[in-house]
């Protein structure tokens, strides 16, 4: 099927190939023992790095390469047409470097990215907890300034590369009476004492990928790794985000394509009443409405990332809609192609089960779709407001 090309430079187009044949040679021998048996792709991920695509978001002086958004989504896309298991695994290192990029100083973006540009390391965000989210201001880890140190006190939930990144970013409390404000971003690194990981989580989809509990116990972190100042973790976090959740979107593109290929597939060669089901009309209009929604969806998180690589400032807007639309259209479309296959869909030996349960993920985490309607809404409103 010829593809849309989308203004693409020949880099890109290079890196998209290259990927794209890594994926299927590399990847998709293995997705289903990695999904079976809920192991994490490291060997996947060092390949990955050989490859120089670890730094491919780290900005040259720090060893990465320098790529833009849409070049970063390029690689995420092509992964997840494959495994969204292996995809977020490689895209949460990003997620957790976010912040040291966006308000690290020079010692400190040397000390932890250039690790994580050559794939020696991973990273994770640390964020969520058991009774805060999206409400940044429900935070309950604490971090307490002593001589030149801070404690931290308290557990993180669901982190993605729990216990197999080497470095995280933490939002944790230095003033609880400020609310969201009062909250700061430090780099903690597996091993510091009082540094602890929970049980590894049993998850509907993306089992190739770690989800772990972080625990803090009187944590001693340096203060050099503090990221920026006190109360900038709210900030760093909501910065983080905007960059990231076209990442999301890119998953929601690849993994829907996958299963549109293998809808389209399938209803070429399955045979019923003397003709191929894709003889039948139903099915065509399915598979035309299927095909429609992935590039829309593509053309919605490619203009989001070329937004962000002009530097546009007011990206929220953009991004949860690259979120929001293109996880909808992964959940949708995957449950169409378990349809088309009826009850072959159903069953492990064919892909499209195990895209439907990947896909459930992408509505919910790094923000629900409806804190991204939310986003949308408000920033809707302030438009129209600054209007008159």
């Amino acid at each position: 099927m010829a593809e849309i090309e989308y203004g693409l430079t020949e880099e890109q187009r290079e890196i998209r190939t290259m990927v794209r044949e890594f994926a299927q040679q590399r990847i998709k021998p293995v997705r289903a023992r990695l999904d079976e048996k809920e192991e994490f792709p490291r060997f996947i991920l060092d390949e990955l790095g050989r490859m120089d695509l670890s730094g491919l978001f780290i900005p040259k002086e720090y060893g990465g390469v320098g790529g833009g958004c849409l070049d970063f989504i390029l690689v995420i896309e092509e992964l997840s047409r494959v495994c969204v298991g292996v995809s977020v695994s490689y895209a949460a290192s990003a997620l957790g470097a976010y912040p040291i990029i966006f308000g690290g100083n020079d010692d400190q973006k040397r000390r932890f990215l250039s690790p994580l540009a050559t794939g020696e390391k991973l990273c994770a965000f640390a964020l969520t907890e058991p009774n805060a989210g999206s409400d940044a201001a429900g935070i309950r880890t604490t971090a307490v300034a002593k001589g030149d140190r801070y404690v931290l006190n308290g557990s993180k939930q669901w982190i993605t590369n729990g216990g197999e990144a080497e470095l995280y970013s933490v939002i944790a409390m230095t003033d609880r009476s400020k609310g969201a404000r009062g909250a700061s971003c430090f780099v903690l690194e597996k091993g510091m004492p009082g540094f602890t990981f929970g049980k590894k989580e049993r998850k509907l989809g993306i089992n190739a990928s770690a989800t772990r509990e972080l625990v803090f116990e009187d944590c001693e972190v340096p203060r050099a790794n503090l990221i920026g100042r006190e109360g900038m973790g709210f900030i760093l976090t909501m910065k983080t985000l905007d960059h990231s959740r076209p990442g999301v979107g890119a998953q929601g593109v690849g993994l829907a394509q996958s299963a549109l290929d293998e809808a389209v597939t399938y209803a070429r060669h399955r045979v019923q009443f003397d003709k191929p089901i894709s003889a039948n009309q139903a099915i065509q209009h399915m598979l035309a409405d299927m095909a429609t929604r992935v590039e829309a969806a593509r053309c919605l998180v490619y203009a989001a990332c070329r937004t962000i690589d002009r530097g546009t400032k007011d990206i929220s807007k953009i991004a949860s809609m690259a979120k929001l639309f293109a996880s909808d259209v992964a959940m949708q479309v995957t449950t169409d192609a378990v349809q088309v296959l009826g009850g072959y869909g159903y069953m492990r030996d064919y892909p499209v089960e195990k895209m439907m349960r990947d896909a459930k993920i992408l509505q919910i985490y790094e923000g629900t779709n409806q804190i991204q309607r939310n986003i949308i809404g408000g920033e809707l409103i302030k438009e129209y407001a600054s209007r008159g």
